[in-house]
């Protein structure tokens, strides 16, 4: 049974009907929520973040900004912006008192529905009355649903200067009656869970704030908070650490363990802290995430690998140190031992059977059982090879880009030399984003310098041969940022693809470009190419965990023959174009020759060209 009884409704000349049914029963959905955070990827986060505060306090920009951050780190968030909700559910709806509280009732209901559904709901509302604040924070409630209550706190008057409606102009004029803060009181919070001062923070301090708490609450992971995750003993802990490593027993690290011990320290494979656990293996090498700070992607497992009389020595010890050459390099926490089974790794992280893959050689000749635990570092790796200058972490590149000024950063990951069509690719880039509204796009050009197989160009000749190509200016200066990243290299296809690029979203990357055949190399038994050249580009595109990259697909560049110089390549023309293998390019090298004007700059090509024709002659 229903009865339906008429009410005055915002227009004085229609009654407006209200039915209320009283043969209604709620119905409990199957879905439990733990259910719904699986379906969006992590667990279930749903809550309401209620702005609230005069017009021109700054609620739409906050909660659009913060919107946009959430959603760039892969929370499933919505904003509800008072007028635009004025545009349809409650166009019905004017500013009497009445209307005003039943604005923000059909609000607090729907964003409950929202933050039911497992969204951070993001509401935007002036909501003056104190009552109606309450009603709504008493639905979300009475459901297990948090309500966090945001207060904009900005004076009147910062508010008028930003009045750019002219809406409190006109109702100091009398041409509109009922504003807030003119002639209709704002009752502000008297307990807001968050209160920001907009006049005297910036719209990113704001965002930093809300999301500050809404981690303290445990609604959002540590990830969201900080990208980068460090592993350096604070300077106040050093002294006892350093006491301490000497009574424990030693684990000794090879070189290209050392180099994973980098990347974990400076922050690149965030939010590990440490080798993997055997739960983060698994998880690494048949889902590509991991999950320890919501669902972050991680395609390469990172590992150290230990042999059974090291298993059998540390045992039950509830800490080891990690040395090198004799020298501390790390506390390991908490340590634990599982099997190392090499097929499967080979099989799963390369997608091959091929023993004499350089990497999965190494790989069968380290331990059978792999060691995970948490890692404290005792002071930052140094290599003392000329190059340590360039080995940026990832919070010395957020700091560098914020010096110049970045409002995009865009990143190239390579570990050959730089030739036209790479730099033509790279100012494309840069154009493009320029064109969509940024401002000053800034280039991350970041060669590998972790362990490569043997008949790759050294790290020192590819850093010599980019600065060249900076001198001469083919790629510029001034929004161009040249550092090495430490990760070896392991030639593992469209699996390490996704790992190159997750590791750059630590140092501010939001645009990655990504070119033909990343990561590969052919069989060394077959001389079959093991991974199709496309599959690294398209993979990345559906990848796990990164939802806040943006893949920049990589042009095909080759020698225009008619203009000289590197163009990107027309199928429609290809008899116009020449493409300058590797091979080509080492072999002119070798043999002293020049090539073909436009293809590289002179500068570089002489670096090239000294390392190719020393490397033979020693050879010889």
């Amino acid at each position: 049974m229903s009865e339906k009884i008429d009410v005055q409704g915002p227009d004085p000349e229609r009654p407006a009907t209200v039915v209320r049914s009283t043969n209604v029963q709620f119905q409990s959905s199957f879905v439990s929520r733990d259910k719904r955070g699986k379906v969006l990827g992590s667990e279930f986060r749903g809550c309401t973040v209620w702005f609230t505060g005069l017009s021109g306090a700054g609620k739409t920009t906050v909660s659009f900004a913060l919107e946009s951050y959430l959603a760039s780190r892969g929370i499933y968030c919505y904003t509800l912006d008072g007028d635009n909700v004025r545009h349809g559910l409650n166009k019905d709806l004017g500013f009497s008192a009445q209307d005003r509280t039943e604005n923000i009732r059909r609000i607090g209901e729907v964003a409950r529905l929202f933050a039911d559904a497992g969204l951070v709901c993001l509401s935007s509302f002036i909501s003056p009355f104190r009552q109606d604040r309450a009603q709504a924070r008493r639905i979300h409630e009475q459901s297990g649903l948090p309500f966090i209550e945001v207060y904009m706190d900005t004076p009147l008057e910062e508010c008028e200067q930003r009045d750019v409606k002219g809406l409190y102009k006109k109702a100091r004029q009398g041409l509109i009656k009922g504003f807030t803060g003119i002639d209709s009181a704002y009752e502000a919070p008297l307990e807001a869970d968050v209160v920001l001062k907009t006049a005297e923070k910036s719209v990113e301090e704001c965002v930093a704030q809300v999301v500050e708490h809404l981690r303290k609450r445990g609604i959002l992971p540590y990830s969201v908070v900080k990208t980068v995750r460090e592993l350096f003993i604070p300077q106040d802990q050093l002294a006892a650490a350093i006491e301490e490593s000497a009574t424990l027993k030693r684990v000794h690290l090879t070189t290209l363990d050392l180099q994973w011990v980098q990347v974990l320290s400076e922050g690149w494979a965030s939010p590990l802290s440490g080798f993997m656990r055997e739960k983060d293996y698994l998880q690494c090498l048949h889902h590509n995430i991991n999950t320890r700070q919501g669902s972050v992607n991680q395609s390469v497992p990172i590992v150290l690998p230990i042999s059974g009389e090291d298993r059998e020595r540390i045992a039950g010890e509830n800490a080891v140190l990690l040395v090198h050459d004799e020298k501390p390099i790390a506390i390991l926490r908490d340590p634990e031992v599982y099997a190392h089974r090499q097929e499967e790794r080979m099989c799963r992280q390369w997608g091959t059977a091929c023993r004499s893959h350089p990497y999965v050689k190494m790989m069968f000749k380290a331990g059978d059982w792999l060691l995970g635990g948490e890692l404290e570092v005792l002071e930052r790796v140094r290599w003392d090879d000329g190059l340590d200058s360039f080995r940026r972490t990832p919070n010395e590149l957020l700091s560098e880009f914020s010096r110049r000024g970045a409002d995009a950063v865009f990143a190239f990951q390579l570990r050959n030399p730089i030739h036209n069509g790479h730099a033509l690719l790279m100012a494309e880039t840069k154009t493009r984003l320029i064109a969509r509204g940024y401002k000053k796009p800034v280039l991350l050009l970041h060669p590998l310098g972790g362990w490569t197989k043997a008949d790759d160009v050294p790290l020192h000749v590819r850093i010599e041969q980019h600065k060249a190509i900076l001198r001469e200016g083919v790629l510029d200066v001034d929004t161009t940022v040249l550092a090495i990243f430490p990760s070896p290299m392991m030639y593992a296809g469209p699996t390490e693809v996704q790992w190159h690029a997750k590791a750059r979203v630590a140092c501010g990357a939001q645009f990655y470009i990504v070119g033909r055949d990343p990561a590969g190399m052919a069989n060394t038994e077959t001389g079959v190419d093991l991974y199709h050249a496309d599959h690294g580009r398209e993979v990345l595109k559906m990848a796990p965990g990164l939802p806040q990259l943006e893949i920049v697909p990589f042009k095909v560049a080759a020698y225009n023959v008619q203009e000289k110089r590197m163009t990107f390549f027309d199928p429609a023309r290809k008899d116009d174009f020449e493409f300058i293998s590797g091979t080509k390019m080492r072999r002119l090298a070798r043999d002293g020759q020049e090539p073909p004007d436009g293809f590289m700059a002179p500068e570089a090509w002489k670096v090239l060209k000294a390392f190719y024709q020393s490397s033979h002659a020693s050879k010889s």
